[in-house]
């Protein structure tokens, strides 16, 4: 296939998932015809109004081996479109520094942003070959910004350039009381990086006297300067650093999720991004340490520098149990879509705990996002073998917005400006790729969705890959199932029930003896909770039940929590929500959550009917915890149509299956899901959906089967570094 011939298959493609896989080949093609041709189709491509075959063309022309490439891609760092500025930024990176296109990769980072992340990148596979160019260019940059942001994001990056070239800048700006502290923090943070370097201790000790943000930073970058080798997971403390053998348990392993604050308690769960994976890490870090395989399981989140301190010391002194690690961002809170530019602090924050724990055997990743880039980087560094939860994620969203028209290749890289598709599907082809083991989660058509959205072929080598579903905690769900009806009963409320009531009860009279519909989940598009209102809220079915809604911290929304906010509030004005029979709560802890889901099921004396039931709006769910646990309370559901709901949930029984995006659609199974609980006369329904959690989705399975891949990933790993020292 020629470059031309490659090119037509890609710009004809049928869906846009199947354009970007064709990418691969462009690329390909491009490398090895070469030639003035293909730089000049290449070219005129990227000028084209077809977006995403602009940037599939940016990514092949990165593979042609000429000089005149180089200038191509360093005029797109100063294109007028967006997304080429960034995508322009990542192919550089596998090609050779030039002066001109450092200077410009300069100006993204102070610009910040994704594109501001990705060229840091760059630049930082670039600086081992031309540090003093790198570093020269960013001292340079220095002189003429002055703006705090941008200084900060110049002095991390220049804490990337090794060797002293870098190291006497960064004293200078930690010492310097004139600066921005913030800026003053990156370049302590970067000093805790270097050691051998006797001047660096002293400056840093003298800046961690006192109790504000830079002292904070300098005792964690003290921390750093302390710690052992990179090149091991465990400290010099004369143990081997070679896997252990295991004999009757004993691993840890490591997971992580840093767009949430993760404790032990749920208290932020619906909050920001704090949804079911959060719940999720929590319940089975739980478990897993009840068993006979793993004895201790590290949960890392994101917090604040004195909490990450504490961590490392509480971790540092731990064998056993579950345990929480702090990872300092040094950032207020943000969207994870908006968190990409917090890369080196995530991965700095992520080896400091590594470190701490004086050995990880196994790292588990899930998403494709900062946190696993992050995390990936020090799992190579360190030696630690990755586990990774493999899903069709962008993809299944693309190929959604796809369906629905929202996403067309005309507008293709305005949105991944935004959402950042490419980068991220790419992240988890890379990911699945380096992995020692991935888990799957089940789907009605894995093999095939997992071919022709991922790319990934589970049939290759079968032994690499498990199938293994999610779980919940069905004694948290009994309990809230049993305090439900037991007040439905005639029972005393408990304190939550307490406060669903003094919910119900500033409803309008005339509301109040409705069912609820009930959806709990982060406020975002992905999640549908403004398509759910706009659902409810046409036609009959806003007459037939109120609507609670449970997520979202309405006191100080996200960007993301306020879309959704302000997409409610053109269906149902906020003044008119208590009026129209519209519940938002806002996040509430866990506990709190399964007792209102099952007060949904068997009602609330004088305020509410029984027979609710739960909707799931999302674009897409891999699985989907709450459904799990609204199924497991006995509420009939509503779930989309594909991912895993569509392997648990039984269409016309147990639940409703439909295209949650289309909110005509969602309005009928909604009201079809309405009627039939309204005709329910006994438990047998409920106690099928409860069944089909216990049978096969509580969190006590999904520990055993996570256990059995850690078992045999690490004694894999024995196998391989036995066979490593026998050939030396």
């Amino acid at each position: 296939m020629g470059i031309q011939t490659s090119l037509d298959a890609l710009h004809t493609a049928d869906r846009l998932i199947d354009a970007m896989r064709l990418a691969d080949d462009l690329a390909f093609e491009a490398g090895r015809t070469g030639g003035v041709r293909t730089i000049r189709i290449l070219a005129a491509a990227i000028a084209s109004d077809d977006q995403l075959t602009a940037i599939a063309a940016t990514h092949a022309l990165a593979e042609v081996i000429d000089e005149q490439v180089d200038g191509i891609l360093s005029a797109l760092l100063s294109s007028e479109r967006g997304f080429l500025r960034e995508h322009a930024a990542s192919a550089l990176g596998s090609r050779l520094p030039r002066p001109d296109t450092v200077g410009r990769l300069i100006g993204l980072i102070s610009g910040g942003g994704f594109g501001g992340m990705v060229a840091q990148r760059t630049l930082e596979q670039w600086s081992p070959q031309v540090p003093d160019l790198v570093a020269v260019g960013l001292e340079g940059a220095l002189l003429g910004v002055r703006e705090p942001a941008a200084r900060y994001r110049l002095v991390e990056t220049l804490g990337l350039v090794r060797g002293r070239v870098a190291t006497r800048p960064l004293l200078a700006i930690a010492a310097d009381a004139a600066e921005e502290e913030r800026v003053r923090v990156a370049a302590v943070a970067a000093l805790g990086q270097r050691r051998g370097h006797r001047s660096i201790a002293g400056v840093v000790e003298q800046l961690a006297v006192g109790d504000g943000f830079l002292a904070q930073a300098a005792r964690m970058a003290l921390v750093d300067l302390a710690a052992g080798s990179d090149q091991t997971g465990r400290p010099d403390d004369g143990r081997d650093d070679e896997p252990r053998e295991r004999e009757t348990g004993g691993l840890t392993v490591a997971q992580l999720f840093l767009h949430a604050d993760i404790d032990a308690g749920l208290t932020q769960a619906g909050s920001g991004d704090n949804g079911g994976i959060a719940t999720l890490l929590v319940r089975l870090g739980d478990e897993l340490v009840t068993g006979d395989t793993v004895d201790r399981v590290l949960t890392l989140s994101r917090g604040s520098v004195a909490g990450a301190l504490e961590s490392v010391a509480a971790i540092a002194g731990s064998d056993t149990g579950h345990l929480y690690g702090r990872i300092p961002l040094l950032s207020d809170p943000v969207p994870s879509a908006e968190a990409w530019p917090l890369r080196v602090a995530a991965r700095r924050g992520i080896r400091r705990i590594l470190r701490a724990s004086g050995g990880v055997d196994m790292l588990h990743l899930r998403m494709a996002d900062v946190g696993s880039l992050a995390a990936a980087d020090v799992a190579r560094e360190l030696d630690i073998p990755v586990v990774f939860t493999v899903a069709p994620d962008p993809h299944a969203v693309i190929q959604s917005l796809d369906l629905a028209g929202s996403l067309t290749r005309w507008n293709f890289g305005d949105l991944d400006e935004r959402e950042h598709f490419w980068f991220r599907s790419r992240l988890v082809q890379e990911l699945a790729a380096d992995a020692a083991h991935t888990v799957l989660f089940p789907r009605p058509n894995l093999e095939t969705d997992m071919r022709e959205l991922v790319g990934i072929d589970v049939t290759a080598h079968p032994e690499r890959h498990t199938i293994v579903p999610e779980g919940i905690d069905l004694e948290v769900v009994d309990r809230a199932v049993a305090e439900a009806r037991s007040h439905a009963a005639g029972e005393a409320p408990s304190g939550a029930l307490v406060e669903l009531r003094g919910l119900v009860e500033a409803l309008p009279e005339e509301r109040r003896g409705l069912p609820l519909i009930v959806s709990v989940g982060r406020f975002h598009r992905v999640k549908g909770m403004a398509t759910i209102v706009a659902a409810w809220a046409s036609r009959d079915l806003k007459d037939r039940a109120n609507l609670l809604l449970i997520g979202g911290n309405l006191d100080q929304p996200s960007p993301d929590e306020r879309e959704q906010l302000g997409l409610m509030d053109v269906v149902v004005p906020s003044a008119d929500r208590a009026a129209a029979g519209l519940l938002l709560p806002g996040h509430q802890p866990n506990d709190t959550v399964a007792r209102w889901v099952a007060a949904a099921r068997f009602g609330l004396p004088g305020l509410s009917a029984a027979q609710g039931v739960y909707v799931c709006g999302s674009l897409k769910e891999e699985f989907g915890i709450a459904l799990l646990e609204a199924m497991g309370s006995g509420l009939l559901v509503v779930a989309p149509n594909g991912g895993g709901p569509a392997t648990y949930v039984h269409d016309g029984d147990t639940g409703f299956l439909t295209r949650t995006w289309d909110a005509a659609l969602l309005h009928d199974a909604m009201l079809s899901a309405l009627d039939a609980a309204a005709r329910e006369d006994s438990d047998e329904r409920a106690d099928r959906s409860r069944a089909t959690v216990e049978d096969s989705f509580t969190i006590q399975a999904m520990a055993r089967s996570l256990s059995e891949v850690y078992g045999d990933v690490h004694d894999d790993e024995v196998v391989l570094h036995d066979w490593s020292l026998a050939t030396r």
